[in-house]
């Protein structure tokens, strides 16, 4: 017998591993059952050829990734295992290597299966939130950074994250940021204003000028009430409500109420009509502008389509121009959400909360981390509780875990006749505030932003309005996601926009790219250039806030509604 001959038996050993791993993946997949989208007792086909080149690529991984091992210490491209006790530590690292050759090959496994594209979506969902949970570096045992770390600590480390890991379930959630250096008011969300008027469902605030003129035409911000509204005045040098008030525009912000009991049963009607259409007619009162320009962020910006097309319907139009940011109007396109959105899903809901009740803000922003679960989930649970370490301070990441709860018959109609039956874009279709909508009639300028890697809204959902609005249009695309996009300060100087000089709208967002240009940096500029055409002369800046005393001062900004914890 040679002194091969171990190492023989333990490549032997290795490969019989691998192929019994095959063998239970390839028998998960085809016995999954999906639910109502594949009948249980139904195996999914996989394509054979798909299968065939799978296997063996599978196989050759294998063997090479053995060899590598025998050799040294496997190379490990993945940021997870990027650290030096990785590196250092030869069996770490071919676990890391083993894990990600097996995540390959589900994920080749998910794509080989012949299906409806909402079938396969869902099956490489949950592939991937299985594999990132099931992650070498998610558990002590197999980390060899928090191994290291842990040594070199005398176990303080550990004695820490056990610290952590208790805070968070305390406060029921896992901790992104310190959240103790943070307070709204005092070092976010502190451009200077007042609140001017308030209701159940929101509170309205006028910020100071800071300029001695301001356009006659007023603006209104419409954020999305799924969160928070100061994820748009998070510092002075990034906030958008600031550079709105330097560019000379009187502007007010609608701050909506964190639901608890007493809003359980509010529905999207008493969103458009108490919320977004009271604030129109606020601004207009005390601003004595006979029309405004309004701008809606994400779910704000449905909330004020919705608005318009209303008044509209009305034979109003308070509004001169709409801005819209990632703003979801035809729900064609819903990204990666669509996974969860189906008619049993949406039963449920309407059983669960359609007639009262509340969803939870928790529960929100626990499905909108697991949209990315290693950046958003799992480094958390590693550097908080397997190394003991607390996050940075990062203002982004405090407005995320500050969640908001959503009365649960507003959530029902709005996942049923938006995500489910896309409903908004059909003329007549929908009856909201007893008015049946037609976004045809909106012939209002209208200004459209849509961020190029956005997960929430996809840049494709955001260009579809352009099909829909029928009004003068200006579509620009940022480079980024669905907040670093839109929260891009020109001051900074990062990433770029596109935009295109012939005014035409083709029918899909690649033929509209192949027109359009790139420009460096923020598309902040373009779009107050823009506002700045619909905004009127200008006049004197006010002295007060509000306007007599019916709309006088009643603290000041950011207010009382924004600080309610879910």
């Amino acid at each position: 017998m040679t002194s091969e001959s171990p190492w023989a038996e333990s490549a032997q050993q290795f490969q019989q591993i691998f192929g019994q791993s095959w063998s239970q993946a390839l028998q998960s997949f085809q016995k999954l059952d999906l639910g109502a989208q594949v009948p249980a007792a139904a195996p999914l086909k996989l394509s054979q050829t798909k299968l065939q080149a799978l296997q063996q690529q599978y196989l050759k991984e294998a063997q090479d990734l053995w060899a590598q091992g025998l050799q040294g210490t496997p190379e490990v491209k993945d940021k997870r295992f990027a650290g030096e006790g990785w590196a250092s530590n030869p069996v770490a690292a071919f676990s890391a290597a083993a894990y990600l050759l097996n995540a390959r090959t589900l994920m080749g496994l998910a794509e080989a299966v012949e299906a409806d594209e909402k079938t396969k979506a869902r099956i490489r969902f949950g592939v991937e939130q299985w594999m990132a949970a099931m992650a070498p570096s998610n558990f002590l045992a197999f980390n060899a950074e928090a191994q290291k770390k842990a040594i070199e600590t005398k176990g303080e480390s550990i004695a820490k994250g056990m610290q952590n890991l208790l805070h968070d379930i305390t406060q029921g959630h896992v901790s992104m940021t310190d959240e103790s250096l943070f307070e709204v008011g005092r070092n976010v969300a502190t451009t200077e204003g007042a609140v001017v008027f308030e209701n159940e469902l929101f509170q309205l605030l006028e910020y100071k000028p800071l300029t001695a003129k301001v356009y006659e035409r007023p603006f209104l911000l419409v954020p999305p009430c799924i969160n928070k509204f100061y994820i748009l005045d998070l510092q002075p040098e990034n906030s958008l409500i600031r550079y709105a008030v330097e560019q000379g525009h009187r502007t007010f912000v609608v701050s909506w109420r964190n639901p608890d009991d007493s809003l359980a049963h509010k529905t999207w009607d008493d969103y458009v009509e108490d919320g977004a259409m009271a604030a129109i007619d606020v601004v207009q009162n005390i601003t004595g502008a006979e029309q405004i320009n309004a701008l809606g962020f994400c779910v704000g910006g449905t909330i004020l389509s919705n608005a318009l097309a209303v008044l509209a319907a009305r034979g109003d139009e308070p509004v001169a121009s709409a801005t819209f940011l990632t703003t979801l109007i035809d729900f064609t396109d819903t990204g990666i959400l669509d996974v969860f959105i189906d008619e049993a899903f949406v039963k449920f809901r309407e059983m669960q909360m359609g007639h009262g009740g509340l969803m939870k803000g928790q529960d929100l922003a626990s499905t909108f981390s697991f949209l990315r679960p290693n950046d958003l989930v799992w480094n958390y649970v590693v550097g908080n509780y397997l190394k003991g370490e607390t996050p940075p301070p990062f203002d982004l990441l405090y407005w995320n875990s500050d969640s908001t709860n959503l009365p649960g018959p507003f959530y029902a109609w709005y996942l049923r006749n938006f995500y489910l039956e896309n409903n908004l874009v059909k003329p007549g279709k929908l009856t909201v505030c007893g008015e049946k909508l037609d976004l045809g009639s909106l012939d209002l300028p209208v200004y459209i932003y849509g961020s190029r890697e956005d997960h929430i809204v996809p840049a494709t959902a955001a260009y579809a309005s352009t099909q829909v609005l029928p009004g003068k249009k200006r579509f620009v695309m940022g480079a980024s996601g669905h907040i670093a996009g839109v929260i891009n300060p020109p001051a900074k100087g990062k990433r770029s926009h596109w935009t295109r000089a012939d005014g035409k709208f083709p029918g899909t967002l690649d033929q509209w790219l192949e027109g359009a240009t790139e420009h460096p940096g923020s598309w902040w500029t373009d779009w107050s250039g823009w506002l700045k055409s619909h905004a009127g002369k200008q006049i004197a800046a006010p002295k007060a806030y509000g306007k007599g005393t019916k709309f006088k001062a009643i603290e000041p900004a950011p207010g009382r509604y924004v600080k309610q914890k879910a």
